[in-house]
């Protein structure tokens, strides 16, 4: 309860935004590790970095940071990229700084490679393709982005259908991101009229109630041990 203004004034400073992440009774499961990297599972519904709003506290950095209790051990100095909350799927963690900055220089040079899978909405004609559309922001729509050959930077996506499944028509999608626009998979899959489902920001009047979470999953990582230079790949399959 607020009791007076000093408290507002507060407030208005340290709660950021109105967003609150659901809470995850998931937990994050360790793929792989050894004394400088770790690779995990991001469930579906965890933040990768804690919020400015401070009701936003739990997420991936966070727990690996304090541990999972009685699950996994204490990452002090763990560092991550980000994956937005509502895919699930393979992130790679640096454990001390030199691995970080090694991982970093490869997401900067793109050398590591990503894939994912996602369920989008109706059936695709064309097995395979490309999609070229570029995505700005939305200043009016903030956190979305929007297509706009005017403004927006350039974003592709490679995809190939896996399986075209019936009651509902919809199918399931293998997707290369060859740039890494914030929301470019979820953008780019409403843009050819086939959203994915679950998605709550960019959707049709029926995909996003056709699943009861983001069906867009990280599935494959390829990227350079930091330490022993050798090329690893490593997949985690999907769960929808």
């Amino acid at each position: 309860m607020i009791t007076s203004a000093s408290d507002t004034h507060l407030i208005k400073h340290v709660i950021i935004d109105n967003f609150v992440a659901p809470k995850c009774d998931e937990f994050i499961e360790i793929l792989y590790q050894d004394d400088d990297i770790l690779l995990i599972n991001k469930p579906s519904g965890l933040l990768s970095l804690s919020g400015k709003n401070p009701l936003n506290w739990d997420s991936v950095h966070y727990r690996l940071v304090n541990g999972q209790k009685r699950l996994t051990a204490a990452f002090p100095e763990a560092k991550l990229p980000r994956l937005d909350l509502g895919t699930s799927g393979i992130m790679i963690v640096g454990l001390n700084a030199v691995a970080s900055k090694h991982l970093n220089k490869q997401f900067q040079v793109r050398t590591i490679q990503k894939r994912y899978v996602a369920m989008v909405e109706g059936c695709l004609a064309v097995s395979e393709g490309q999609i070229t559309a570029p995505i700005a922001k939305d200043k009016l729509l903030f956190p979305r982005v929007k297509i706009c050959q005017s403004t927006g930077k350039t974003a592709v996506s490679e995809y190939k259908v896996l399986e075209r499944l019936n009651h509902p028509f919809r199918t399931l999608v293998q997707f290369t991101p060859v740039t890494g626009r914030t929301h470019q998979l979820r953008i780019h899959s409403q843009f050819i009229g086939h959203p994915i489902l679950g998605c709550d920001l960019y959707k049709s009047e029926q995909s996003e109630n056709m699943a009861g979470r983001l069906q867009l999953h990280a599935s494959d990582l390829y990227f350079e041990h930091p330490t022993s230079g050798e090329r690893v790949h490593i997949n985690c399959p999907h769960s929808f």
